[in-house]
């Protein structure tokens, strides 16, 4: 969760592990109670198509730009990653995922010969999570819902509840979900992370996408990548960063990159009318900065223009 995240690393002296852990207990409690109160169905209800893509537009776009940031740190490895991945998009037989990560690897060890050393401190150490509730005092509950947990709702309604549930309604028609569904599922989850130490947690559009771009068609996807973070996370956890240096930016660029422009295009089906592309433009505009702002800027700009073609029409 950007919010939270970006609030915890810029101000460390004063933002406590607790606070976190509060900010996703508030956070778990909020969308659980939106989902089965069945407010966020009347809120979902009052927001348009062109609203709902220009959210997820805005957000490709900073995908997209991220990317390219990163992509700069190595523009070489970058281009060949990007031709490659190009190359592969189309092909069933050989994901463009698995040709990337071998590249990764291989870029990392040349750039870096020292990895090498590195990697062969990893090791097994087996470890379970802790129970931290008994660690998180009212006082962090408090703190972490007003300082980290309140100012994450927009950019979560945004990108985790009207996007997502958008993405996946047009990329798995067969299996549509709701934004309730959304939010019951985020609620539960963000009830049990904190209990065990983890981070406040969300489903992006920027995660579905990038999975279906390279090539995940299935729920065993997600599973996949479940299992090995699990087995991370238990069997490795003293390695872990050692473990990400294996991955150059210039790479995770691309990824990146590529999930943008799968956001992107769900663009193209907003109805070919001069006021749902302005609904669209005014959102995408405002949710490249913010997601929060993008939903006010483009609700209002859908009441606006309402409200005129219905005093023309009288």
């Amino acid at each position: 969760m950007k919010a939270i995240g970006a609030a915890a690393v810029t101000q460390m002296s004063s933002v406590t592990s607790g606070m976190v852990w509060g900010a996703g207990i508030f956070t778990g409690i909020f969308w659980l109670a939106m989902g089965l109160t069945g407010a966020l169905e009347r809120v979902s209800r009052l927001i348009s198509k062109p609203v709902v893509r220009g959210i997820v537009l805005g957000l490709g776009l900073s995908f997209m730009v991220q990317g390219i940031r990163m992509m700069q740190s190595d523009l070489i490895v970058a281009l060949i990653a990007l031709l490659l991945t190009f190359a592969l998009l189309a092909n069933k037989r050989v994901p463009a995922m698995f040709v990337l990560i071998l590249m990764g690897v291989a870029a990392a060890l040349v750039r870096e010969p020292g990895l090498y050393r590195e990697f062969s401190t990893i090791h097994f150490d087996f470890q379970l999570p802790h129970f931290m509730l008994g660690q998180v005092s009212w006082q962090d509950f408090v703190k972490g819902a007003i300082i980290l947990g309140i100012p994450q709702i927009p950019l979560t309604f945004g990108n985790a509840v009207i996007a997502v549930t958008a993405e996946n309604n047009r990329l798995f028609p067969e299996h549509p979900v709701t934004e309730k569904k959304i939010a019951i599922s985020k609620g539960i989850m963000n009830l049990f992370s904190p209990l065990f130490g983890g981070v406040p947690m969300c489903h992006g559009a920027g995660g579905m996408a990038g999975h279906v771009r390279f090539g995940a068609r299935t729920g065993g996807g997600p599973i996949i990548l479940g299992i090995i973070l699990l087995v991370t996370a238990l069997c490795f956890s003293s390695s872990v960063m050692l473990i990400f240096n294996i991955f150059p930016s210039s790479v995770l660029g691309v990824i990146l990159f590529f999930a943008g422009l799968e956001l992107a295009i769900s663009a193209r089906d907003v109805k070919k009318e001069k006021g749902g592309y302005y609904i669209l433009l005014v959102t995408a505009g405002f949710a490249f900065w913010n997601m929060g702002a993008g939903f006010v800027a483009g609700i209002v700009m859908q009441e606006s223009l309402r409200k005129v073609y219905k005093d023309q029409a009288k």
